[in-house]
């Protein structure tokens, strides 16, 4: 007797008939081991090695918590200096390339560039990049002239007229001074405009290859127009400001680790040290040296125009040879000793010391007619 189909397998067999059928065949079900495969491949991302990432996860954090408190200080200052109701926010910090900043600018837009000082540390050669939607910076303008609570809306490629240039400086401004305070959290740093670019492209201070943090945030202008403000900072500044954050964490620990070198240098340039020349070095007992006399001669085992060995304080650095300087007897530098050969100096010395024999040397004083050079001609 033929099976009979169920209702849900009619039901099936029709609904694969209306999608063009060839799917009798049921699908093939995946194994638990491809399943979790295929899962496990999707939450890796890539990694471009081109360009790695200069900056952790948490010196990224960093930055949205300066910029979030710049945000919520901008917010209040606008609406009190212009009247003008916004909400400024965050939307992403971003660590790119400069190139990829400047690509999103068009021709006419106009670049701010800002200097950056520090306390106690002078100021960094690499400027802070602003830019502001022209809609927001217009609107901010006419309320500065007297104009009415209307959104001004312009195109993005608005160009500036001589007047509303030196208004934009104005406002510019009032965001570049806001800087400070969004910073206070972290260091004492001052913001001052370097000055205004007309055209993007033509600001070489960065190279297009450098990698610079981007941080994108919202401005919603009386909920009827989304404006937006762009910063650019470059890599070698944030890593000037985020070892100015490190060595705050570590003085509130009690921990300091800034680089005193140049002040130690300073401290120890004019010590005076104990510049010593060996000759050569013997080994006599103690009733040798308690019968020595004026006039005896000691043997060094050394010829007479051998190398003289210059001690700076206990440690060997130069080697040079005998003579006279002016009428006074002086040593001449011949080379400097690299440190293993002056270990391998420290050494043999110590050796010759347990090697070398007892010297003999004559009771009897040197006449007059008589010196060393006649004794080891």
């Amino acid at each position: 007797m033929a099976d009979v189909l169920s209702q849900s397998e009619i039901d099936a067999l029709l609904k694969s008939m209306q999608d063009g059928g060839g799917n009798d065949a049921p699908a093939e079900e995946k194994k638990p081991s491809e399943q979790k495969a295929e899962t496990e491949t999707a939450k890796y991302n890539k990694y471009d090695f081109y360009s790695p990432r200069k900056f952790t996860k948490e010196k990224m954090r960093i930055l949205t918590s300066v910029f979030e408190n710049y945000a919520r200080i901008l917010t209040s200052q606008v609406a009190g200096l212009f009247r003008v109701l916004t909400d400024i926010t965050v939307l992403e910090v971003q660590e790119r390339r400069y190139y990829e900043y400047v690509n999103s600018l068009h021709e006419n837009d106009i670049m701010t560039l800002i200097d950056t000082t520090v306390l106690d540390r002078g100021k960094n050669n690499l400027p802070i990049m602003l830019y502001v939607t022209p809609g927001l910076v217009i609107t901010l303008i006419n309320r500065m002239l007297g104009g009415g609570e209307d959104v001004v809306k312009v195109e993005s490629d608005y160009r500036y007229s001589d007047v509303e240039m030196a208004l934009y400086r104005r406002v510019v401004d009032h965001f570049t001074q806001t800087l400070k305070d969004g910073f206070s959290n972290y260091i004492n740093a001052s913001f001052a405009i370097r000055y205004i670019e007309e055209n993007p492209s033509m600001v070489q201070e960065v190279g297009l290859d450098e990698t610079v943090a981007i941080i994108h945030l919202n401005v919603d202008v009386s909920g009827l127009a989304i404006e937006k403000i762009r910063i650019c900072m470059p890599g070698t500044l944030l890593e000037f400001m985020f070892h100015m954050i490190d060595s705050r964490k570590h003085i509130a620990r009690g921990i300091t680790v800034e680089d005193n070198r140049d002040i130690i240098l300073d401290h120890i340039r004019y010590t005076k040290l104990p510049v010593t020349g060996q000759l050569g070095t013997v080994r006599l007992d103690l009733s040798d040296i308690y019968h020595l006399q004026e006039g005896d001669i000691i043997d060094l085992n050394k010829p007479r125009n051998g190398s003289v060995t210059l001690y700076v304080g206990r440690q060997p650095w130069f080697t040079g040879e005998m003579g006279t300087y002016k009428k006074n007897i002086a040593v001449r530098i011949k080379q400097r000793i690299a440190p293993q050969e002056a270990e391998d100096t420290e050494d043999e010395t110590t050796t010759a010391e347990e090697e070398w024999p007892e010297t003999e040397f004559s009771e009897a004083a040197l006449t007059e007619d008589e010196s060393i050079e006649n004794i080891y001609p």
